[in-house]
């Protein structure tokens, strides 16, 4: 009825550097890696785009690998003319914070663009 779209947005982080106990199978690795994220983003994708269409609204799915994943999605949302982040958060406490941090608020300290949170 607005006229809206969506755009939705994944970012995975690329595989790790090689260490000197990895070199070997790192080509490898990183092909299956690659592999692994870039199904899953599509499946994430697939599953956005079908509840849009049966909505009849607009949409657009980007997948990238981004070492900073806070900073990919708010610059996703800037360069698309975002009106509104939404995101989904994990919900893990403090200690879960403390220890793997928090996208959510690495993406609402970098953007001026109201970000929706669904728990």
């Amino acid at each position: 009825q607005l006229g809206a779209a969506i755009v939705a947005f994944v970012a995975e982080p690329p595989m790790p550097l090689p260490n000197m106990t990895t070199t070997g199978v790192y080509a490898h690795e990183r092909d299956a890696h690659d592999a692994r994220t870039a199904q899953h983003a599509k499946e994430v994708l697939a599953q956005v785009e079908a509840i849009a269409k049966e909505s009849n609204v607009v949409f657009e799915g980007l997948f990238v690998y981004a070492t900073n994943i806070d900073e990919a999605i708010a610059t996703a949302a800037v360069e698309h003319r975002c009106d509104m982040i939404v995101m989904a958060t994990h919900g893990r406490g403090a200690l879960g914070e403390m220890l793997f941090g928090s996208h959510t608020k690495g993406v609402i300290s970098r953007t001026r663009i109201p970000v929706l949170v669904l728990h």
